[in-house]
């Protein structure tokens, strides 16, 4: 295959408008940064995004690559098909209800990241612990969607993977570091565009090539494979369920989502962008479903990709761009390409600038250094996207280990920051030793459960765990199992923890984490005469004065 030359004019225009957007938003934040906090506005915006840029925002920070790619997939795949297709579903679920439930106690609170209610609760060194899943699970994410991106370019454009990657990375991180949320924002609004027109371009093209039939008849009837509305057996049952809750109640404690609903306003901005903007997820799937019944409905011996099938030669994770080159006219799947690197972009930079704020907000100010100025910190800010992007790009060059890390991270999110998150906001008197009893526990079910696509075997065997071509599968809703478990230690811990040192059945020099609010407080031994004499004199005032005393030393 030749160099697809206007497909590479065409994604060089996209990209130079990407980066143009990206830049005349850095200037519009500098025009609007006077008397504002700049890290704030790199990082949530100055809180005053507009509810249109809101939306569109938010939309196209879950409606990444790997949501339209994997959408396609799934409805092809003859072993799933669209009931096995989740994530328009989960993820509007996921932000109606962010919206209903979480939005109001963040928002009310002003906080930054979402490790800030953690760390409030919990302290800096839980803090720490809690923030290394979600850094994983972005970091992951972003070289996930490279790699994604660099197999497109190759197949449609035939350049290599490489190439692809590494533009892909400097431009994101050259506009994220410039503007932050203000850039990422209104580069979204251009990528939603994208997406949209590009997709929705190439599905009657598609739906009318001789070489597909009708995907009305091809739904319920066996014509080249199996109906792509598909089936669930009765055994996968529970994997289902637990899949659907994952992307329900997972989707929930990332910073690219409370980026976004800190950034409004007000509180009730910041529900309707999360409420619209589950619709707009739901709505962005419809282009990737059709595209997926197509290629389930296409004799590809009557295409110029002739046979063995995209299943059968283990393409299926590339069904989307074959769709597009080898069903569309050729400038027809040159904007399809740009829909899918639109796509890949939108979701590419949301994880970058999260890593960045939640490091420099939670790790460098409030740790490292707890007294850099707002200048210091937002040059810490843009140091670790760098170089979480630099690591990011690296990884995506192995991107057959790639996507399995990423899915990993993500279920160490479900199982160890939502329970956290949940009893940080709704339960205040969960404390440390709740919250590391349930970190432990949750690590530790999640990791001995298993993991096939990374050869890890499973240690807990849960119920109906099968076999299959010398793989363990666990069927059982083990993620949403664990994250039950994980909810019931930190409460029950808490609570245990608490009673033991204020009734006295530990003693209170073992209360490293001072839930009792009890810490001695150091006397020079000149001052001791005068305190004497002032506890004779008032005991009750100097009893009130060391326990404030003591509690402004935390």
């Amino acid at each position: 295959m030749a160099l697809n030359i206007p497909g590479l004019v065409s994604l060089s225009v996209f990209f130079t408008l990407t980066l143009a957007t990206g830049i005349w938003a850095s200037w519009k934040s500098r025009k609007d940064q006077q008397n504002r906090n700049p890290t704030e506005m790199a990082m949530v915006g100055g809180r005053n995004i507009h509810v249109f840029i809101g939306l569109f925002t938010a939309t196209a920070t879950w409606v990444g690559g790997a949501y339209i790619n994997s959408t396609a997939e799934i409805v092809y795949l003859p072993s799933k098909g669209l009931l096995w297709v989740q994530a328009p579903v989960g993820f509007a679920l996921s932000l109606v209800i962010g919206g209903f439930f979480f939005v109001n106690p963040m928002r009310s609170k002003n906080y930054v990241t979402v490790m800030d209610p953690l760390q409030e609760t919990y302290g800096n060194m839980m803090g720490t612990l809690l923030f290394i899943p979600p850094l994983l699970g972005e970091v992951f994410w972003f070289a996930a969607i490279l790699a994604s991106l660099g197999a497109t370019m190759r197949v449609i454009l035939d350049i290599g993977g490489s190439l692809a990657i590494t533009i892909s990375a400097c431009t994101v991180i050259l506009y994220t570091l410039l503007g932050g949320l203000y850039s990422v924002a209104y580069t979204d609004v251009i990528q939603m565009v994208f997406i949209t027109l590009s997709l929705w371009i190439c599905i009657p093209f598609a739906l009318v090539n001789s070489a597909t039939e009708s995907i009305y008849y091809t739904a319920t009837h066996q014509s080249y494979q199996d109906p792509w509305i598909g089936k669930i057996q009765k055994q996968y049952l529970g994997r289902w369920l637990d899949d659907f809750f994952y992307l329900v109640l997972g989707s929930i404690p990332w910073q690219t989502y409370f980026q976004r609903v800190l950034s409004a306003a007000s509180t009730g901005q910041a529900r309707l962008i999360s409420y619209l903007s589950g619709l707009g997820c739901f709505a962005m799937a419809v282009p990737s479903v059709l595209i997926g019944a197509v290629a389930a409905s296409t004799d590809w011996n009557q295409t110029s990709y002739g046979l063995p099938s995209p299943f059968e030669r283990g393409e299926s994770t590339m069904i989307l761009p074959l769709v597009l080159q080898h069903l569309c006219p050729a400038y027809i799947s040159i904007t399809g390409l740009g829909a899918i690197a639109a796509a890949a972009m939108s979701s590419a930079d949301s994880a970058l600038l999260s890593t960045g704020s939640m490091f420099a907000h939670n790790i460098y100010r409030k740790i490292l250094r707890k007294k850099a100025s707002e200048t210091e910190v937002l040059w810490a800010m843009r140091s670790s996207m760098v170089v979480f992007g630099a690591g990011a790009a690296g990884l995506a060059f192995h991107s057959s280990s790639v996507y399995d890390l990423w899915f990993l991270s993500g279920e160490l999110v479900y199982a160890l920051l939502f329970p956290q998150l949940c009893c940080a906001l709704f339960a205040p008197s969960t404390n440390t030793y709740g919250s590391a009893a349930g970190f432990l526990v949750g690590l530790l079910l999640r990791l001995l459960a298993g993991e096939p696509a990374l050869s890890i075997p499973p240690v807990i065997h849960y119920p109906a765990c099968s076999l299959l071509n010398g793989t363990y599968s666990q069927l059982f809703p083990f993620k949403t199992f664990t994250v039950l478990l994980t909810l019931g230690t930190i409460l029950a811990v808490s609570r245990l923890a608490k009673a033991l040192f204020q009734n006295n059945l530990l003693p209170h020099s073992w209360d490293v984490c001072n839930i009792t609010g009890r810490t001695a407080i150091l006397i020079p031994l000149h001052h001791r005469s005068l305190l004497s004499l002032m506890i004779y004199l008032n005991p009750s005032q100097i009893n009130k004065e060391a326990f404030c005393s003591s509690k402004e030393n935390m």
